[in-house]
């Protein structure tokens, strides 16, 4: 499946159906009256966040979403029947945007979110409704109230725990491999991955999410490299994980440059907690290993954690220290008064 976050769409409702003007006409009634039946109201757009979803390329090929209008009044006092609503349906996580993108208009962050983006109009009032004492025999009738369209982007944002960063070939690619089921490509040049990826971590019976986007470089903020616009999937993440590779010829060099990409990024990504790894050490000796440790927890100002996704040296350890910032999961039981073990409950 290919991979898509940003799409332009346009969305109109449907619009009122026109009210009747009709009078009843009957055998042996002598003042029948006006009869003439209000229009249906037009389909709404609706916006849902379904499960299964997470790509927003259905988009690229459908990009005209219209609600059809209401039927018309008839006699006898018949109401036109109402448009359908168009539902449509996105991942977990977009959001919809202004033509400009200067505005979020909707975010969607739970499965079945359902939200009414444009109402369809009501429909117009037919004759009977216009009958007074005076105006016995109305003539006038309402057209239906117009729809509503609006040209919108929608912006998709990965919900993940955690967030992997790094200069290209840092290996994020191998770590995610080595600690979810997803199926990264790695290779030994730069920008393997051209596309986020997600994998689920079971740990320590907690489950939690892992994103991988691709790597940053010095500039990416100006759209050096692939650019910066893949940030946007890790802002809502709770802990990055910054992996820093022992090969590069100064390492403190290589963490300060995603830092620097990250703060011209913007969204508080500086300001999340974040694990700093030293990674690639399989093929180093203990000496320099802490020497370079050392190093980059000067830079860093926090613990580097010594890794190796290839060898798994290390990885148990930056998953402990990763769900340490996420913090207690949902099913997870509080310590009671009398200092008993924590208990965590589990389907299995």
């Amino acid at each position: 499946m290919h991979f898509l976050d940003q799409a332009k769409i346009f969305v109109r409702s449907g619009s009122g159906g026109p009210g009747a003007v009709s009078f009843r006409r009957e055998k042996f009634i002598e003042y029948g009256g006006p009869d003439g039946g209000n229009g249906g109201k037009g389909g709404d757009i609706i916006f849902e966040a379904v499960a299964g979803l997470n790509t927003l390329i259905d988009f690229r090929y459908t990009q005209h979403f219209r609600a059809p209008r209401g039927s018309g009044g008839s006699g006898s006092n018949r109401t036109g029947g109402g448009g359908d609503d168009l539902v449509i349906k996105v991942p977990v996580g977009t959001q919809v945007l202004s033509e400009d993108k200067d505005e979020v208009l909707l975010d969607f962050t739970r499965v079945g979110q359902r939200e009414i983006f444009l109402r369809g109009g009501d429909g117009g009032r037919g004759n009977a409704s216009y009958k007074t004492s005076t105006n016995r025999a109305p003539r006038q009738h309402g057209t239906g109230w117009p729809y509503e369209e609006a040209w919108v982007w929608l912006r998709l944002k990965l919900l993940a725990d955690a967030g992997l960063v790094g200069l290209p070939n840092a290996g994020k690619s191998t770590f995610i491999n080595a600690v979810t089921n997803a199926q990264a490509k790695v290779g030994e040049y730069a920008f393997t991955t051209t596309r986020p990826q997600l994998g689920v971590v079971r740990h320590h019976a907690r489950e939690f999410v892992v994103a991988d986007i691709p790597g940053l470089i010095e500039g990416a903020a100006d759209g050096a490299g692939i650019g910066d616009r893949f940030l946007g999937h890790i802002e809502r993440c709770r802990v990055l994980l910054h992996l820093v590779d022992a090969n590069d010829d100064d390492v403190a060099e290589s963490y300060r440059i995603v830092r620097e990409e990250l703060e011209a990024y913007g969204g508080g990504l500086v300001d999340k907690p974040h694990v700093v790894a030293l990674n690639k050490i399989d093929m180093l000796d203990d000496e320099l290993i802490e020497a370079l440790s050392a190093e980059l927890a000067e830079e860093s100002g926090t613990d580097v954690i010594p890794l190796s996704g290839a060898a798994g040296t290390g990885v148990d350890w930056v998953l402990d220290k990763l769900l340490e910032a996420i913090g207690p999961g949902p099913d997870t039981v509080p310590d009671n008064d009398e200092g008993e073990d924590e208990i965590t409950w589990s389907p299995v």
